[in-house]
């Protein structure tokens, strides 16, 4: 029996994920096909019209290379929200560690770590008290703070690497509304855990998408429970790592529970009707509006004369 072309490119995919990470790496990409950006099936390079499903599809960049569609050679190109959030982590940590530098250096860390924990309150740290206190921003902004180029260059592997597999399984709409959410439960689970404590990180967030891809593969057979057992090793690695350094432990966790229900419950690929549709672009944009809202809720309150006490 011949599988749906959505299946069968998932399970080529995850082959494909399989050879690379494992070290079967002699195998030349495949140029001779690309992915219908509508039901994702493979297609002959240059067709027009899709013949599975009919949609038109335009024609992509060339990249140049097997390994071209990989940052050095290494890193996964991002999809275009994950290039985004990328972008907006590294700003921050460019405001962070420039503030730090106008309040008379880093902390303790040299290179690695240093963000002063005052630059980190005033640009929208988690602290329980002033989230209590009506600063619920705190809750997204914090998942783009980070403590020093150790925390953001793990986060940030993790985030490239991930980000773009969840984002082509769900699509773009889809996977803003599931970052935001994964991450601010996280954040919430932290605030029940350790109501006074100073908490950043992306961490939160990322675990939430290693939780999605854990639930997506409950549908997918016994495939899925091999691609779900290195996921779980992952998570084993995180909560070792979280008992000898001063990680978010109830972040993380929050983050990867949330994810695990939400990639469980929601369909995988795109809306298939227009209402659907509609929907998730609504959740998109609200996703934004409370992206953008929470750090001009920030950068309101950022001279506040409470962090000068």
């Amino acid at each position: 029996m011949q599988l749906p072309p959505k299946v069968w490119f998932k399970i080529e995919k995850l082959k494909a994920w399989w050879r690379s990470t494992f070290g079967e790496t002699n195998k030349t990409y495949d140029t001779s096909h690309q992915m219908c950006p509508v039901c994702r099936a493979l297609v002959t390079r240059g067709t027009k019209v899709c013949p599975h499903c009919g949609a038109r599809i335009g024609p992509r960049r060339a990249r140049g290379g097997a390994a071209s569609d990989r940052i050095m050679g290494v890193i996964p190109m991002p999809t275009s929200a994950t290039s985004i959030l990328a972008a907006a982590i590294v700003l921050m940590f460019l405001v962070e560690w420039f503030m730090t530098q106008r309040a008379g250096g880093s902390q303790g860390g040299g290179l690695f770590g240093g963000i002063s924990g005052m630059v980190m309150l005033r640009l929208g740290a988690k602290f329980g008290p002033l989230i209590y206190a009506g600063q619920w921003w705190r809750l997204v902004t914090a998942m783009f703070l980070h403590a020093g180029l150790l925390h953001i260059g793990l986060n940030l592997w993790v985030l490239l690497d991930l980000g773009p597999e969840v984002e082509g399984l769900f699509g773009m709409s889809k996977f803003i509304v599931l970052y935001l959410v994964t991450g601010v439960f996280g954040y919430l689970v932290s605030l029940w855990w350790s109501p006074m404590g100073l908490s950043i990180g992306a961490s939160g967030a990322i675990m939430g998408l290693i939780g999605i891809l854990i639930g997506v593969t409950f549908h997918h057979g016994h495939l899925g429970k091999e691609y779900r057992s290195m996921l779980w090793r992952w998570v084993i690695y995180v909560v070792i790592f979280g008992l000898f350094f001063p990680v978010d432990n109830a972040a993380h966790m929050g983050g990867l529970a949330a994810g695990i229900v939400l990639g469980y419950l929601i369909p995988e690929g795109a809306p298939e009707t227009r209402p659907a549709e509609n929907l998730w672009n609504a959740l998109a944009i609200i996703s934004v509006v409370i992206i953008a809202g929470s750090f001009a809720l920030m950068a309101l309150q950022i001279n506040n004369p409470i962090f000068y006490r």
